[in-house]
């Protein structure tokens, strides 16, 4: 199994974002702004919902990869770092997810 983290994929587009539009794709989003991030993530989240749906386990598979990708460009647009969405798991890891929704 490879060592591959998500702090090494928030490394790698934070490295992509200083980078030529012509060259990268990540600074080719970035340069767009977040309304276009924010629309590729939401395309691939449907698409990894039709993988899922379809029970097409590759396509998930590859989906999901591009579902995470384009959700830390959009997080690294808006300046949230990943390990606050991480905190933000390990706090709702203390409650149940029904309290968690209930206290909402």
């Amino acid at each position: 199994m490879s060592g591959f983290t998500l702090s090494d994929l928030e490394r790698i587009v934070e490295e992509r974002s200083k980078a030529s539009p012509d060259e990268s794709w990540t600074a080719k989003l970035f340069a767009a702004g977040q309304p276009k991030a924010a629309k590729k993530l939401g395309e691939e989240a449907i698409e990894a919902v039709m993988a899922a749906i379809t029970n097409d386990r590759e396509n998930l598979t590859y989906e999901a990869a591009d579902l995470l990708y384009h959700l830390l460009v959009v997080l690294k647009i808006a300046g949230i770092p990943l390990q606050n969405v991480m905190g933000e798991l390990e706090r709702r890891t203390t409650q149940s997810g029904l309290q968690e929704k209930a206290s909402r």
